[in-house]
C-alpha cells in the first residue's frame, strides 16, 4: 500500500531523535530496578528491541518527513523523549519551530521544579507549544503524588490559561486503573484542558469480556475533555499476550467513542519500520466503520492537538502584543 492508497492520518506520539549528537547530547536515563514492567521495546533506546527481529530506526525529523509522506500522514505530535534526552526539550522544540505546519511539540517537564511553570509560559512564547507531559517521582507503592500536587497544579493552572492539552502516561504497578480517580478530579477542577491519556492508560490486558478495560475506565468515558492514544505500545501488549489488538480496539471505541480516540505510532521507542507501524495500526482497525477509522485515524488527534498549539500561539501573541 502506497501514500496514495492509504487512508489520512494523524500520528498522535511521535519521538524525534536527533542524529546530530554534538548539537543535541544525548543523557539517557537508566530504568530502575524497581520500575513497572514495561513490555519487551519500550526501554530508553532509540526504537526499542522486542519481537523476534527488531528493528531500531532513530526518528531524526528529516527522515521522519519523508516516513509521513510516504505513509500519507499529515501532521505529528512531536513527544519529547525523556528516557534519551530526559528535560532538554531543545530537539522538539527547535524541529516544531521549523516545521511548524506538521509537528506539533509536547515537551515533558519536571512536575516539582518551581521554574517547570515559568518554562511552560516561555515555551509559549517562544514556540507555541502544544501540551506538556509531567513527571515526577514514584513512591514504593507504586503511586504517583506528582500527578496533583501543590507543586504541579502550578503548571496544570498555566496549561488551563493557554488551553493546552496536559499529555499523561501515568503507569504504575496496577496499570494506569489506580490514577483514575486522581484523573477525574483534574479534568473537573481544570475543564479548559484537553487531558489525554497515553497508550490508554496502559490497561493490565488479559483475555475476557474487557481486555482490562473494565469498570474503572468506563468512569473515564462520560468526562468531555478526556482524550486516548492507541499506540504500538498497545499493539505490542496484544502480540505478546496472545490477545487480539482489533477487540481490544473495537472495545476502546466502544468505551470511549472514536471522537475521544487516536492512533500514536510511538516511533522512538516501539521497534519496527514506520511503515510497519501504520500497517499494523490499520489491521487492528478492521472492525471500525469508516466514520470510526476517519476519526481515530485522523481527526481526532488533529483536532485535539492543533487547536491546542493554536490556541497557545495565538493566546502568547497576545500577551505580547
Amino acid at each position: 500500500m502506497t501514500a496514495s492508497t492509504r487512508p489520512l492520518l494523524f500520528d498522535s506520539h511521535a519521538h524525534l531523535v536527533a542524529d546530530d549528537q554534538q548539537r543535541y547530547p544525548r543523557n539517557p536515563m537508566q530504568r530502575a530496578a524497581d520500575a513497572p514492567y514495561r513490555a519487551p521495546g519500550v526501554i530508553g533506546k532509540p526504537g526499542g528491541h522486542h519481537g523476534p527481529t527488531p528493528v531500531n530506526e532513530v526518528p531524526d525529523a528529516s527522515r521522519l518527513l519523508r516516513w509521513m509522506q510516504e505513509e500519507n500522514v499529515d501532521g505529528i505530535v512531536a513527544v519529547q523523549k525523556r528516557m534519551i534526552y530526559r528535560y532538554d526539550n531543545s530537539y522538539i522544540l527547535d524541529s516544531s519551530d521549523q516545521y511548524a505546519d506538521l509537528f506539533s511539540a509536547v515537551v515533558i517537564l519536571d512536575a516539582e521544579d518551581d521554574s517547570t511553570p515559568a518554562l511552560v509560559r516561555q515555551y509559549v512564547r517562544d514556540h507555541g507549544l502544544a501540551g506538556v507531559r509531567l513527571f515526577g517521582g514514584r513512591l514504593a507503592d507504586g503511586s504517583m503524588p506528582w500527578l496533583n500536587s501543590p507543586k504541579a497544579l502550578k503548571t496544570w493552572a498555566v496549561a488551563q490559561e493557554f488551553g493546552l492539552v496536559m499529555d499523561l502516561e501515568v503507569l504504575s504497578h496496577g496499570g494506569g486503573g489506580p490514577s483514575i480517580p486522581a484523573i477525574i478530579e483534574l479534568t473537573r477542577k481544570y475543564p479548559d484542558i484537553r487531558i489525554v491519556l497515553d497508550h490508554l492508560l496502559e490497561p493490565e490486558m488479559e483475555e475476557g469480556e474487557h481486555f482490562g478495560l473494565d469498570e474503572r475506565y468506563q468512569t473515564l468515558a462520560g468526562e468531555h475533555n478526556i482524550y486516548f492514544k492507541f499506540t504500538s505500545i498497545n499493539l505490542d501488549i496484544c502480540r505478546e499476550a496472545g490477545i487480539p489488538a482489533d477487540q481490544v480496539l473495537r472495545r476502546a471505541v466502544d468505551m470511549f467513542g472514536a471522537d475521544h480516540l487516536m492512533w500514536g505510532s510511538d516511533i522512538g521507542t516501539s521497534s519496527g519500520t514506520y511503515k510497519e507501524m501504520v500497517q499494523r495500526f490499520l489491521d487492528s482497525a478492521v472492525l471500525l466503520s469508516p466514520d470510526e477509522k476517519r476519526a481515530v485515524f485522523h481527526d481526532t488527534g488533529k483536532r485535539v492537538f492543533i487547536k491546542s498549539g493554536s490556541k497557545s500561539a495565538a493566546s502568547a501573541g497576545q500577551a505580547g502584543a
